[in-house]
């Protein structure tokens, strides 16, 4: 893959103190407009990888980079507004409006009202939630689809370039799920941000990424594309290609 290298993990590691690793030894380059699937079993790292990339937690060994500099180096709060994150709970302020969610970010860094009005108008219509039916709404006046949807439109927001899933759609019914995924690919192929995007489903990460980074017990197995990843004799690789299968 060529082109910008917008998030590097450096032989990255984490381990809480006394604690064995729970990552171990991660060099993986995401590129600019890429979208990488981190994929592994609960408890294989991916989720400590992401938090490693804004800042919520820091590597114990090697580097993480964004945007070419150590996350050790920026300052957290700037390096968070400049990442989108969407979390499979969504996170919405249950008592803000629908409108006021999406432009929770742009609200923080002063953007003028009326250009914080359009934005938001803008991301709901993407999202399919025009603004004049949903803008006014509350969070629980929301089916769970349509409340990833916001949180997808709330991390878009203030433009980042780089937005960060963790497992976004896995409480979602299968329907739902499926169908959310085939619009955040087609999301993506409109917009080409940088996304890093978590997930223990292979068929899941097969629709929604570019490329597959498969973790297991803190490291990286195997990366590359799905048929990449039927050529890989690591079994954890073919477990999930079975699993994918059945």
């Amino acid at each position: 893959m060529s082109g910008t290298a917008v998030v590097e993990f450096v032989q990255a590691g984490f381990a809480r103190p006394g604690g064995p690793p729970v990552l171990d030894g991660l060099s993986l380059t995401v590129h600019d407009g890429e979208t990488v699937a981190l994929l592994g079993r609960s408890g294989s790292g991916k989720t400590t990888a992401l938090k490693l990339v804004n800042a919520l937690l820091m590597p114990t060994a090697g580097a993480v980079r964004v945007g070419g500099r150590a996350t050790t180096e920026w300052d957290p709060i700037r390096l968070r507004r400049q990442t989108g994150y969407v979390i499979q709970e969504v996170g919405l302020l249950p008592h803000r409006t629908v409108a006021e969610n999406v432009g929770l970010v742009p609200t923080l860094e002063d953007w003028p009202r009326e250009r914080i009005r359009a934005r938001v108008a803008e991301l709901l219509a993407l999202v399919g939630l025009p603004a004049a039916t949903f803008g006014d709404r509350r969070p629980h006046e929301l089916s769970g689809g349509q409340r990833q949807r916001v949180g997808v439109a709330r991390a878009l927001a203030a433009d980042p370039p780089l937005v960060l899933l963790d497992e976004p759609f896995g409480a979602l019914d299968p329907v739902i799920r499926y169908e959310l995924q085939r619009e955040f690919r087609a999301l993506q192929a409109r917009l080409r941000k940088t996304a890093i995007f978590v997930t223990h489903d292979l068929r899941e990460a097969a629709r929604v990424a570019d490329r597959v980074a498969l973790l297991a017990d803190g490291k990286l197995v195997a990366s590359g594309t799905l048929a990449d990843l039927t050529r890989c004799p690591h079994p954890e690789a073919r477990a999930f290609l079975d699993a994918g299968a059945a």
